[in-house]
């Protein structure tokens, strides 16, 4: 236990793991407990799941690829039972529910239609398919795909593609085809998620990431080092800016270089998503960091409708309404807001105080006041001690480190260095300033949101910022469960590529999570995975006198709480595969 602690404290990415495994086990207890007691969601829920999934992924068990006739084998016939057995076992579950979700979404049909369809074997439709049901049922390269993972599912069966014809080449050639139709795939996917799941896009949340490179990406003039999110400032990296819907759906994305502010990104999402989705009665939720002058009057002066967060500074300005008791309301447990008037732009200006947030900072404050304190009376001790004269200029830098190290207490103190009669010349002398407690105790837990949204009520408007959130999760999610970090593509294409394929394969994360939050599942997709991973398929092969080796590709039986999973979903598996004439030709040579 101690080497595990150890382990986890000192290496991120083992922390990170940890942190996965651990919400897989909660969703898993969330799904068990789910299952154990199906009463939990009413006969209309189940109607509803039901009719969700017909929509969504139709009746594939009626496929051809599935049919459970006799193959042209006598339903009875004598077995060598010594000769029995089990070959080619694969995973089943995931991928299927990958391909259902693809298939559902309508990627399929419109990269049929998109991707050129030339003098290659292969369609290109379908190694799109492979790369995202890849990144979202196993997130690896393009490498580990062509030479492990496809070998180990059942995508051979149900793309009708053999394992010798996927390779690390035409999966970069997939790429590059992908790439070029990045606004149709986009286009698409919101009316499709609109009809689906009744998507509503008129308020759109919008924030930026960064992901880093592996590797020196000279090849990419995007590859520049900035403000990293993964705290990875020695690796160049690119910014993703992501806009969502109000229930967290993927809408559309951009990318930028890796050393572009915030704030310069702003007007031209706007226009990009304006021009694809119509700018009619669109509300554009958006962090601090998006919180420039210029961007505020730019949506100002053309008409647009927001809420963005201020920086701390505001607060300031309105320390009077701080101030006063009356007019707060609550709006949520431990948050209270009240309306103000921006003296500058006549904005509606949403005053917040959160319990939660004051004893959070409160907190912190305490943590490195008392960091700094206990620092400053050691040096003052060792000047004090001193037997030798001391540089002031020194002594200054290490005052400096001490305060850049604790900034958020560092103005609460006065240092000075006065000149007395002693063998350093001088001792540190260091004061708390009353002001910066007293604008502590009053600010703590406050912060400051700017719209000009003039009909919607205060509870509306926290709300709707809150909701920012979504975006927040919907980067924790790419880059936890999706691993769009890092990036070993050193071109510049071949990043963008590498994007979109993450950007699709979380709209297929992000409808599963919806799917099964309707059908009472929670709302762990990862967990759902896990589980019908462990479904696969098998070859059964059976000698017998009259017609020699029998070869039937089964699909396992889901255990009970597979059962109820699926039967929750809407989704009946196969009990068999049909095997392709040549494909059965050879193995039953091979047999």
């Amino acid at each position: 236990m101690y080497l595990r602690h150890t382990t986890r404290r000192k290496n991120g990415k083992v922390h990170r793991y940890w942190r996965l495994v651990r919400s897989i086990r909660v969703g898993r207890r969330v799904i068990q407990q789910t299952v154990a007691h199906l009463g939990e969601l009413d006969e209309q829920g189940r109607f509803e799941a039901r009719a969700l999934s017909r929509r969504l992924i139709g009746a594939p068990e009626q496929s051809a690829l599935f049919d459970d006739g006799d193959d042209g084998v006598p339903v009875t016939t004598p077995v060598h039972l010594k000769s029995l057995r089990i070959e080619r076992s694969r995973q089943f579950g995931d991928v299927y529910l990958a391909l259902a979700l693809w298939r559902g979404l309508g990627l399929e049909e419109l990269c049929e239609r998109l991707l050129p369809s030339g003098r290659e074997h292969i369609a290109w439709s379908k190694m799109a398919a492979v790369l995202v049901a890849a990144r979202f049922c196993e997130p690896s390269s393009e490498l580990h795909i062509a030479e492990d993972w496809y070998r180990r599912t059942a995508l051979c069966d149900l793309l009708q593609l053999g394992d010798e014809q996927v390779n690390k080449d035409r999966l970069y050639r997939g790429l590059d085809h992908l790439l070029a139709h990045k606004n149709e795939l986009e286009a698409h996917l919101s009316k499709r998620c609109g009809e689906l799941f009744a998507v509503q896009n008129e308020v759109l949340l919008y924030d930026v990431t960064s992901t880093y490179f592996e590797g020196e990406a000279q090849a990419n003039p995007q590859a520049q080092r900035g403000y990293s999110r993964d705290h990875r400032p020695d690796r160049k990296q690119v910014c993703i800016a992501l806009v969502v819907t109000f229930d967290g759906f993927p809408l559309g994305y951009e990318i930028f270089a890796g050393n572009t502010h915030d704030s310069k990104t702003l007007q031209t999402i706007v226009a990009t998503m304006e021009a694809r989705h119509g700018a009619v009665g669109r509300v554009w939720i958006a962090d601090r960091g998006m919180a420039s002058a210029a961007n505020l009057a730019w949506l100002r002066a053309t008409g647009r409708r927001y809420i963005i967060g201020a920086p701390k500074s505001e607060l300031k300005k309105f320390a009077c309404e701080l101030a006063r008791p009356e007019g707060w309301r609550e709006v949520h447990e431990g948050v209270e807001v009240r309306l103000a008037c921006h003296p500058e732009t006549a904005e509606t200006v949403i005053l917040c105080r959160s319990a939660d947030r004051r004893s959070k900072e409160k907190a912190m404050h305490d943590k490195f006041s008392g960091r700094i304190h206990s620092a400053l009376e050691r040096l003052a001790a060792r000047i004090a001690g001193s037997k030798k004269r001391l540089d002031p200029a020194q002594v200054n830098r290490q005052i400096g480190r001490i305060l850049q190290q604790n900034q958020r207490a560092a103005a609460r103190f006065t240092i000075t260095l006065k000149p007395v009669d002693c063998p350093a010349g001088f001792r540190l002398e260091f004061v708390c300033n009353a002001s910066f407690d007293d604008w502590a105790a009053l600010s703590e837990g406050c912060y400051v949101l700017r719209s000009n949204i003039t009909d919607w009520s205060d509870r509306q408007l926290w709300k709707a910022y809150i909701q920012l959130t979504q975006a927040e999760a919907a980067f924790r999610i790419q880059k936890d469960q999706l691993n769009v970090r890092p990036i070993w593509h050193q071109r510049e294409d071949r990043v963008a590529a590498h994007i979109l394929v993450c950007f699709l394969a979380f709209v297929l994360w992000k409808s599963l999570e919806m799917w099964q939050s309707r059908a009472g599942l929670g709302n762990s997709p990862r967990t759902v995975l896990e589980e019908l991973a462990r479904i696969q398929s098998h070859d059964v092969v059976m000698l017998t006198p009259t017609h020699g080796y029998i070869r039937l590709r089964c699909v396992t039986r889901p255990d009970p709480a597979q059962a109820a999973l699926l039967d929750r979903l809407g989704i009946v598996l196969p009990k068999r595969l049909h095997l392709a004439e040549p494909q059965l030709r050879a193995l039953t040579a091979s047999a």
